[in-house]
């Protein structure tokens, strides 16, 4: 049966530029996004297919336009075929898309490598934003969203010049180091008039003198860090806790990883950046601290498969403790690249509407929301619906 997912938004097309693009999260991304444009997959786990997002305007699937910068050389169709291999993507998928692939594997650039990054900043920024605007004309988009999906970074330290857009832009002409890669495109977007969305925990264009950047010329943010499962659960099963008046002692949380990702996270300094944006989301929710030590192991053995198992014991009438205890095991690719299509659409319509700066109503997406301090997720896909229906709460 042909799926459609055309909107009242037409033929236009958007381009969505994905930093990290020969990875598995993006490989999937742009599978997805064909296969189902063609009918040839259902569209489960978009968010934007279902009905309240209907008539919202949003590019169609088939709109959208793929491209994207990596440090790394894997040809799209290979990584595509070692990830059917894995399971990831349905026998044959690959091939039965391959054109899509091939398009989106020649708008591949070289991303910026470490040396460039600290020692040629402006550079690497003016070679980005450079990307972006041939990629544009050469496909006559209606607009680009770029999308953050590189491995996470180390936090950074606070500086002088993420303070203020003039002391920023001084420091990228005069001094090397000043940001990191994440950032770097993070300006290079924003000055190219392009949505910037951070899926990572890394830096972006969390500082303030890139949200004035933003701000300036007019552009939307989204992050960070893409809410795809373990935190999924917390932001749906922490409410339930707060609304019964059950007081949680402590949610203690172990996280088996493979892949790029469990690789990365064995950085303690990387690791570092993911356990702050995962652990925010229990004491905005509840309103007061609770113990929560969070774990998470590489195990290269798993591969593109992860394994989360949470522990949490609360305290019920007349103090009587109790036990809940869950596991979830899933795939990585295949919870994010949805969410990716759906940031694609969702900022190209923010675009449309003039939006500038971060987007709080996008906070669903994500487990250390930019812009707002909501993390329940009911409240918040309440949100995102009624920004979508540009209906104005009082």
């Amino acid at each position: 049966m042909a799926i459609s997912l055309m909107s009242d938004a037409g033929d236009r097309r958007v381009g969505v530029w994905l930093v990290g693009a020969r990875g598995s999260v993006a490989t999937t991304a742009v599978v997805g996004a064909a296969a189902v444009a063609a009918g040839l997959a259902e569209p489960t786990g978009l968010v934007t297919a279902q009905p309240p997002f209907a008539h919202a305007g949003l590019p169609a699937l088939g709109g959208l336009v793929f491209g994207g910068h990596d440090v790394i050389a894997t040809p799209l169709a290979s990584r595509a075929a070692r990830l059917s291999q894995a399971g990831v993507l349905p026998a044959g998928l690959d091939v039965a898309v391959g054109g899509a692939l091939a398009a989106a594997e020649a708008e591949q650039r070289p991303g910026v490598t470490a040396f460039e990054g600290r020692d040629d900043q402006r550079d690497a920024i003016d070679r980005i934003a450079g990307d972006l605007r041939a990629f544009r004309a050469r496909h006559e988009l209606a607009c680009v969203v770029m999308i953050n999906l590189s491995s996470t970074e180390a936090p950074v330290k606070a500086h002088a010049a993420h303070r203020d857009a003039t002391e920023l832009a001084n420091a990228l002409e005069h001094g090397p180091g000043v940001l990191p890669p994440s950032s770097l495109y993070a300006v290079a977007a924003i000055e190219s008039g392009c949505a910037f969305v951070d899926f990572t925990p890394s830096t972006g264009a969390r500082l303030p003198a890139l949200e004035a950047l933003a701000e300036a010329h007019e552009v939307p943010l989204a992050g960070s860090d893409g809410k795809t499962g373990e935190t999924l659960l917390k932001a749906a099963l922490a409410p339930a806790f707060a609304v019964r008046a059950l007081k949680v002692r402590s949610w203690s949380a172990t996280n088996l990883l493979g892949g790029g990702d469990g690789e990365a996270l064995a950085d303690p300094e990387r690791a570092r950046s993911k356990l702050v944006s995962k652990g925010r989301v229990l004491e905005e929710i509840l309103g007061y601290p609770v113990e929560a030590p969070i774990r998470m192991e590489n195990v290269r053995d798993l591969g593109e498969w992860k394994t989360a198992w949470d522990h949490i014991t609360f305290e019920g009438f007349l103090g009587v403790r109790m036990r809940m205890q869950f596991t979830w095991e899933g795939c990585d690719s295949s919870l994010a690249a949805p969410l990716v299509l759906d940031l694609a659409r969702l900022m190209a319509l923010a675009l449309d509407r003039g939006e500038a700066g971060f987007v709080p109503e996008l906070a669903f997406f994500f487990k250390d929301p930019a812009g707002t301090s909501e993390h329940a997720l009911q409240r918040q896909y309440e949100m995102l619906e009624r920004w979508v229906r540009q209906e104005v709460v009082a």
